[in-house]
C-alpha cells in the first residue's frame, strides 16, 4: 500500500487495524445501503505573525478525527468524533445505524483494492523544513525588503504558515487508500502614505511544497520568492498612490493573467460543480453540449497540476486528481462530480472532484485548479493594442456572485485605463458587473501567457472553505459594465 508512514501514523498508533475498517463497513452494508465510507485525518498547522516590526504571534496545532458517512435512498447520514480510537470508531458506527430501521440484508463487501496513485506534489512535512529561527528571520527580511525599496512604505504586516494532512479513506466500493497533504502560504500586506494620501498593496501565495520555495528564484526577476513578492505589494500600494478616477459606463475589458481567473472560478466554475446542476439551480443547467462561450474559450478543472495549492493525488472520496475539460471550444462538455452527483445524474464515475474542509465535514463536488487555456498564436501586446478605449483589469481584490444567476460584482486592486491601444494610467476603485455568461459569449482575444494564480484560493461553499487554483492567459471581453469614480 502506498505510504505507510501515513496509514501507521492515522491507524496503528491508535490501535486501529485494516480488519476493524473492514468489520465496521461491513455491518453498515448490511443495511442495504447505496454507499459509505470512513474518512481518517490528522492534521498539524503552524502561523507565525509580524507587526509593526515585531513577530507577535506563533501558533500551533493538532486536529484529528474520523467521519463516517452512509448514503441510503439517496439521504445522507454522517457522524463523525474527534478522536482517533477503536472506541470512536464504534460510537459513530452505532450513531448511524441507529438511525436506519431495516433489516439486515445478505450484502456481502468486496474486499479492499491496492491503490496506487500518481503523486502530484511532495509527501514530506513543511513545518519541519525550516527551524523556527528561521521562518522567524523571513518575517524580519520582508519587513526590512519592504521599508528598504521605498520611503513611503510606513507599516508591513506578514504572515507565515503551513500544514500537513495525513489522511486515509475506506469504502464500500473497495477503496482503500491514503494520502499526505502539505500547504504552505505567505501574505504581505503594506500600508504606503505621500502628502497625506494612503494605500495598501498585498500579495502572497504558497503552494504545496516547503518553505525552502519562498528562498528560492523567482523565475522572472531573479530576486528570491520573498523579495519579489515583497516588491510586488510595495508597488500595488504605489500604482494606487498616482491612480486617477475611473470612468463608468460599458467598454471593452482586458483581464489580465492568473488571478483574474478569480472571476472565471466564481462566475462560471461554481454553476458547474455537479450538485447545483443535480438541483437545477445553476444557470447551465440542462446546457450539456450546447454552446455558453466563445468558440475560442476551453476551460478546465485540473487538480494534476505539479505542486500546487489546488491540486490533490486524491480527491476526499480516493478518487485520483483528474483533467477534466469543462468547456471545449465554446461548448459546455462536463460538470464536476462526486460519486453521489454522478449516480444520481446516471453518470459511470466520479470526475475526482469530491472535497471536504475535515473528517467533521461532508464531501460535495468542489474545483481544484481552474483555468482557461490559451491561444499560443496571440500575443497579449496586441491585444491591449486592439482596445480603443477600455479598462486593463490586472488585478482583483474581490467579489460577489450569484450561482443561480451567474450575475456577478468585482473590485479591482490594480487597474489601468486603455486609450488608442496603449494603457495611460493606473484608475481607482475600479467595479466590474455583468454575467458569467455575457462575459464568456464576449471574449473576443485571449494571449499566448497562461498562469496560475500565485497560490492564494481560498474558496467557500456551504461554510467549507478548501485550498484551491485559478487561472488564465490575458483576455479580451469586447462589452463589461464597468463602475467607475467618475
Amino acid at each position: 500500500m502506498k505510504n505507510d508512514t501515513a496509514f501507521d501514523t492515522l491507524l496503528n498508533k491508535n490501535n486501529i487495524s485494516k480488519n476493524n475498517i473492514f468489520s465496521i463497513l461491513t455491518d453498515v452494508c448490511q443495511k442495504k445501503i447505496e454507499y459509505s465510507d470512513l474518512y481518517f485525518q490528522k492534521k498539524i498547522e503552524e502561523s507565525w505573525f509580524l507587526e509593526d516590526r515585531i513577530v507577535k504571534e506563533g501558533n500551533f496545532n493538532i486536529d484529528q478525527g474520523i467521519g463516517l458517512r452512509l448514503i441510503k435512498n439517496n439521504s445522507t447520514f454522517f457522524s463523525y468524533s474527534d478522536e482517533i480510537s477503536v472506541c470512536s470508531l464504534n460510537s459513530i458506527t452505532k450513531d448511524i445505524v441507529s438511525c436506519l430501521n431495516n433489516k439486515n440484508q445478505k450484502n456481502i463487501l468486496k474486499p479492499f483494492i491496492k491503490c496506487n496513485n500518481a503523486l502530484f506534489y511532495e509527501n514530506k512535512n513543511p513545518i519541519y523544513s525550516l527551524t523556527n529561527e528561521k521562518k522567524i528571520e523571513i518575517l524580519y527580511m520582508i519587513d526590512k525588503i519592504a521599508r528598504n525599496f521605498d520611503p513611503r512604505v510606513k507599516s508591513v504586516t506578514a504572515y507565515l504558515s503551513s500544514s500537513y494532512e495525513n489522511i486515509l479513506i475506506a469504502s464500500t466500493d473497495s477503496i482503500f487508500t491514503t494520502d499526505t497533504r502539505p500547504l504552505t502560504y505567505l501574505s504581505i500586506n503594506v500600508r504606503v502614505e505621500e502628502k497625506g494620501k494612503i494605500e495598501t498593496g498585498s500579495m502572497g501565495g504558497g503552494r504545496r511544497s516547503n518553505y525552502n520555495f519562498f528562498l528560492k528564484d523567482e523565475i522572472t526577476s531573479g530576486d528570491s520568492v520573498v523579495d519579489f513578492w515583497t516588491k510586488e505589494a510595495v508597488r500595488i500600494a504605489l500604482v494606487k498612490l498616482s491612480s486617477k478616477e475611473t470612468p463608468s459606463g460599458t467598454f471593452p475589458v482586458v483581464l489580465g493573467p492568473g488571478w483574474p481567473g478569480i472571476l472565471l472560478h466564481e462566475a462560471v466554475g461554481h454553476g458547474l460543480e455537479g450538485d447545483f446542476n443535480r438541483s437545477r439551480t445553476s444557470i447551465f443547467n440542462n446546457k450539456i453540449g450546447k454552446k455558453i462561450a466563445s468558440n475560442i474559450c476551453t476551460v478546465v478543472d485540473d487538480g494534476t497540476v505539479s505542486l500546487r495549492r489546488g491540486s490533490i493525488n486524491i480527491d476526499d472520496e480516493g478518487t485520483p486528481g483528474q483533467y477534466n475539460i469543462l468547456i471545449e471550444n465554446g461548448v459546455l462538455k462536463s460538470f464536476m462530480h462526486d460519486k453521489l452527483n454522478a449516480r444520481l445524474m446516471g453518470l459511470k464515475k466520479s470526475t475526482g472532484n469530491a472535497r471536504r474542509q475535515s473528517y467533521a465535514h461532508i464531501p460535495m463536488p468542489r474545483m481544484t485548479n481552474t483555468y482557461m487555456l490559451p491561444n499560443l498564436n496571440t500575443n497579449p501586446d496586441d491585444i491591449i493594442k486592439s482596445v480603443k478605449y477600455g479598462i486593463y483589469a490586472k488585478n482583483f481584490s474581490g467579489g460577489e456572485v450569484d450561482i443561480t444567476s451567474g450575475e456577478f460584482v468585482f473590485s479591482t486592486s490594480e487597474a489601468y485605463l486603455i486609450k488608442n491601444g496603449k494603457i495611460l494610467y493606473p484608475v481607482k476603485k475600479t467595479m466590474l458587473m455583468g454575467s458569467g455568461i455575457h462575459v464568456m459569449n464576449n471574449i473576443s482575444m485571449i494571449g499566448n501567457d497562461l498562469c496560475l494564480d500565485s497560490g492564494v484560493g481560498i474558496c467557500v461553499k456551504n461554510g467549507q472553505s478548501i485550498p484551491v487554483g485559478v487561472g488564465q492567459p490575458t483576455v479580451k471581453v469586447d462589452s463589461l459594465t464597468v463602475g467607475g469614480t467618475k
